[in-house]
């Protein structure tokens, strides 16, 4: 889908989160598209790439994809998370994130850039570029005019 049908998709469910649960929209858009290539592979409607522990009892899929180890990457298969729907991954991706100690510094930053390194620096991904990644596709979209809320219900 066009990365503008992609956003308007997003958009409403990403702007709830962030008004309930503080996470900047541009963010959450960003992420989804840099973690989904613009929903084209979202297997289970999982958006972030966000993996199935023990502690998930939903559904799962198993997906091939890539970590980073000691710098190199490696392929891999893993359990990921399924959803009904994209707005259903977008509130647990938010509970996620909160529910997680790892990721409270993220909750400290006010902007989706700042977001995007504690992200990072909370260990979401192995790839090093991580935050650079995210920082690239909300500037390409220039998402930061998501995270206004202002007047908005």
């Amino acid at each position: 889908m066009p990365p503008s049908a992609f956003i308007n998709l997003l958009l409403p469910a990403a702007q709830r989160v962030q008004r309930e649960h503080g996470i900047p929209a541009s963010v959450t858009i960003a992420q989804g598209a840099l973690e989904s290539g613009w929903g084209a592979r979202a297997p289970g409607n999982n958006l972030f790439g966000i993996k199935a522990d023990r502690a998930w009892k939903g559904k799962t899929v198993d997906i091939r994809t890539h970590e980073y180890v000691a710098g190199k990457r490696v392929d891999v298969v893993a359990k990921f998370r399924a959803y009904a729907s994209i707005d259903d991954c977008i509130v647990d991706r938010a509970r996620f994130l909160k529910a997680n100690p790892r990721y409270a510094p993220c909750f400290r930053e006010v902007t989706g850039e700042a977001w995007a390194r504690a992200l990072q620096k909370a260990g979401y991904a192995t790839d090093p570029k991580y935050a650079d990644s995210l920082i690239a596709v909300m500037h390409g979209r220039s998402m930061s005019q998501y995270d206004n809320l202002k007047g908005k219900p």
